[in-house]
């Protein structure tokens, strides 16, 4: 978290997330939700007014020169003078009363939005016009042809239709129908409002093609939307940073814009890897901001704000790429990433060596998507990314653009899918370097006053009915997908989008009045609804993936039915509910409990399940590993020194939970990097000691980077227990590589035995047998199976390699007979030693 003071470069480090409290909001997210409780809420419509500012001159002497023009940090810099940054409180949206509306009578009877459109141009969809008032039905299409694709198709954006099939899936949706048709009938108008001014999603996600610097053969074209502002000049190393020298006008929507012409030479006026600034006359006074759309800004050493770089590289030093996107994977298996402490180094590693060291790492593990957190630049590291300043800047702390670029290109060839960690959910808090405060107001990207305000988080939170807060979030999931070939996305804090309440302090039931009521908040939910309208539109193979804790209805179900629109949701209930196991004696362990919790999902929506993600690593929580064996780890991992019984308990059981979790959890799966091998540690950004705004004092650990790092050498020593624990992994993924049991259709439980402490499942034709007993093991212990044949074992948790006791013969063949045995038509007997997982394969021959 981060803390920015007006007027100032000090930024004060927040104290590390709760479990729990950055994931969806709340401060605990453990719950009672069970998804069958179907209960009714009405519904109430809200509309969002536009109200631009006036147009001043700018009046101002100050000149602050600065020569010198840097690409990456470290090098020569004369410093800027940051300008006073203060907030006004002056509110620049609006909102009126919300108000219920049982039946929605007639669709045209929406409430109107101003649109706002900060330049013309030349509509380039071709609609089908037996439908052009988007009154079709599901199928009907917007054909655009594009050059690029990433399925090198042409690109289709389907038109919504009737929004009918969510209530033939859950047929208790009926009880808040007149909630859910508003909030279809308002993305309806959204996207005919899209069409009639924009000329359609495609163009109006291209906003960077218009805003932000965009070259042309004559010269560089700058764009800003900043309504606040009296005047705005165009400041930076390319005239000196003198506010006279560009200033520029402003049209009737409030976006300021100005024209470079190139130099007499021909080359461009502003020269690649130059600092810039927009300097602007505000409600709050004079200040220097960093350009909203700008794709590049770094901090140079020894100085606190961020600057602007105008990145616009020469043709031979853009990187292109090599390699075609892979097709998407039926399952996802996942590896979620921090490119900054993917070294085994304490350092903050770049995008080269992760390209060059942790993707073939990824691959030989088997996993066949990488998510990287942290990408949008954030000005405070220890915010893991989730205080995004710069949007549409890929992290400067690790490399260039072109690095990031060769980084995903270097996936595709491995056939690793790159999912993008993207916040959209809320923005850094800080002044001096993010969209804060940026034209002086309260509002301008964001709602004003309270409602504009996460107080667990310290960030501000977008207003999805404006405009050209919908043209910036849009067009930024385009650019990553477009310019830099990510193959889809994991959007970050859904839940506290979707809630007015933010899922703070709130546990969900799965009472259907907690999703559709004067609680949802629909804007937000119409901004996802177009976002996956236009991922899936034009980039097919794309993954749109949620991280949802509320269990909201229609989440992972298509716009076009009614729907979210997202691919899958992240099952986050799964980690909380393991911490919640790991603080208990083996003995109160229930098998139906767990059961529940991994099976506990929506019918037809998809999920991706994991043990531990980033946040059970943080500092001030404990990894799974770390909660089984503790400081044993430090003095007992080494093969030639006898185990301690925590040491075993914890091998034997850290092996069991991510396979019953990847077996029975959702139809993806996911890991946090080192988790394969249970990582020994937390991770503890560097930081020093602060005090608060709020006077709370906060110890530092010496800016130190030891405990932010993976010790991927662990994982690869022979010599230590923690090198079987990533054996384990791999064969997992590559057992579920080799069947696709995650993703078949077929799925039962047989049998959670309380007594015997006995978990047997199928998964397509494998059989899951599960012993969490810690010292009964059962021989000729009966298992039900659906086809009758012979079966083998595929893997085994107590297998040598994978720091177990070898007591399960993989020679051995099971003959399944008839008769029906836990509500199967067969089964068969095997050796179930105590905390072992066997899967056992049908034979063909």
């Amino acid at each position: 978290m981060t803390f920015a003071l007006s007027g100032s470069g000090i930024r004060f480090g927040g104290v590390a997330r709760a479990p729990g409290a950055r994931s969806g909001g709340q401060v605990d997210r453990r719950s009672s939700l069970d998804l069958s409780l179907l209960l009714r809420k009405d519904s109430f419509p809200r509309t969002i007014l536009s109200v631009n500012s006036s147009n001043e001159s700018i009046s101002t002497s100050n000149i602050v020169a600065a020569s010198g023009k840097v690409l990456i940090p470290g090098g020569e810099s004369n410093g800027l003078s940051p300008s006073s940054d203060s907030v006004s409180s002056t509110e620049v949206q609006t909102e009126n009363p919300q108000e219920t509306s049982e039946t929605v009578e007639d669709e045209s009877k929406v409430d109107t939005i101003e649109t706002t459109a900060p330049v013309e141009e030349e509509a380039t969809t071709e609609v089908d016009k037996t439908d052009s008032s988007i009154e079709g039905t599901t199928g009907t299409k917007v054909v655009i042809t594009a050059e690029e694709s990433m399925t090198d198709k042409p690109r289709e954006i389907t038109l919504p239709g009737k929004g009918q099939r969510i209530y033939e899936i859950d047929p208790m949706l009926e009880g808040h129908k007149a909630h859910l048709e508003y909030r279809y009938s308002r993305y309806r108008e959204m996207r005919s409002l899209i069409d009639q001014h924009e000329g359609g999603l495609d163009a109006f996600s291209r906003g960077y093609e218009k805003l932000g610097f965009t070259r042309s053969a004559e010269g560089i074209t700058y764009r800003e939307w900043a309504p606040g502002a009296n005047a705005a000049s165009l400041v930076g190393d390319f005239n000196n940073w003198n506010p006279n020298a560009d200033v520029m006008t402003r049209n009737e929507f409030g976006v300021w814009e100005i024209f470079l012409p190139n130099n007499a030479d021909g080359s461009p006026p502003i020269a690649h890897g130059s600092r810039v600034k927009i300097r602007m006359d505000t409600p709050s006074g004079l200040k220097d901001s960093i350009p909203a759309w700008i794709k590049y800004s770094v901090q140079y050493p020894g100085e606190i704000p961020y600057t602007a770089i105008y990145y616009d590289p020469p043709e031979d030093e853009k990187y292109v790429f090599q390699h075609p996107q892979p097709k998407r994977p039926n399952s996802l298996r996942i590896y979620e990433s921090h490119v900054g402490m993917s070294s085994p180094e304490p350092k903050i590693n770049t995008y080269a060596s992760f390209r060059d060291d942790v993707l073939p790492r990824i691959k030989k593990l088997g996993y066949n998507a990488v998510q990287i957190m942290a990408i949008q630049e954030h000005s405070y590291y220890a915010s893991f990314g989730y205080h995004v300043t710069n949007f549409f800047a890929p992290s400067s702390r690790f490399g260039t653009p072109e690095d990031l670029k060769s980084l995903i290109d270097r996936a595709h060839e491995l056939g690793i899918l790159v999912l993008m960690d993207i916040v959209h959910s809320h923005s850094s808090n800080n002044t001096l370097d993010g969209l804060n405060g940026f034209d002086g107001t309260d509002a301008h990207y964001f709602h004003s006053g309270a409602r504009g305000y996460h107080w667990m988080w310290d960030s501000r939170l977008f207003n999805y009915g404006s405009w050209e807060v919908l043209r910036f979030l849009l067009s930024n999931a385009r650019w990553w997908l477009e310019e830099y070939k990510f193959d889809g996305f994991r959007f970050d804090g859904i839940t506290s989008m979707m809630y007015t309440h933010h899922g703070l302090q709130v546990e969900f039931t799965g009472n259907y009045n907690e999703y559709f009521g004067f609680a949802t908040d629909v804007d937000a939910v119409v901004y996802l609804m177009l976002v996956n309208d236009m991922i899936h539109g034009l980039y097919p193979e794309a993954v749109s993936i949620g991280e949802d804790v509320s269990g909201m209805p229609t989440f992972c179900i298509p716009v076009q039915d009614g729907g979210v629109g997202f691919d899958y949701r992240l099952q986050m209930a799964i980690a909380d509910k393991w911490i919640e196991f790991l603080k208990q004696p083996d003995e109160s362990w229930k098998m139906g409990d767990i059961v529940h919790t991994l099976t506990n999902r929506r019918w037809s929506e998809k999920c991706v399940a994991y043990a531990e993600s980033h946040d059970q690593a943080l500092v001030g929580d404990k990894t799974i590993a770390f909660w089984l064996m503790d400081k044993d780890m430090y003095d007992f991992m080494a093969l030639d020194r006898p185990p301690t019984p925590r040491i075993d308990r914890g091998i034997a059981l850290h092996k069991m939970i991510r396979l019953v979790t990847m077996g029975l959890g959702g139809e993806g799966y996911l890991n946090f990097m080192g988790n394969e091998f249970g990582h020994p540690e937390w991770i503890d950004f560097p930081r020093s000691e602060q005090f608060l705004p709020d006077g709370k004092f906060v110890p530092g650990n010496n800016l130190s980077y030891d405990k932010c790092r993976r010790r991927f050498d662990l994982g690869d020593a022979d010599f230590l227990r923690y090198h079987g624990l990533q054996e384990f992994d791999q064969a997992m993924q590559h057992l579920e590589e080799k069947y696709g049991f995650m993703t078949s259709p077929h799925q039962y439980v047989s049998r959670k035995d309380e007594g015997d402490k006995m978990i047997v499942f199928e998964r397509g034709d494998l059989v899951f047998v599960f012993n969490f007993h810690w010292n009964s093991s059962y021989s000729d212990y009966r298992v039900g199976c659906l086809k009758p044949g012979k079966y083998k074992v595929v893997l085994d948790s107590d297998d040598p390699l994978f720091g177990g006791f070898s007591r399960i013969d993989h020679n051995a063949e099971f003959f399944s007979i008839e008769g029906h045995y836990d509500n199967r038509p067969n089964s068969f007997l095997v050796y179930a030693p105590s905390r072992t997982a066997v899967v056992y394969a049908l034979c063909e021959e």
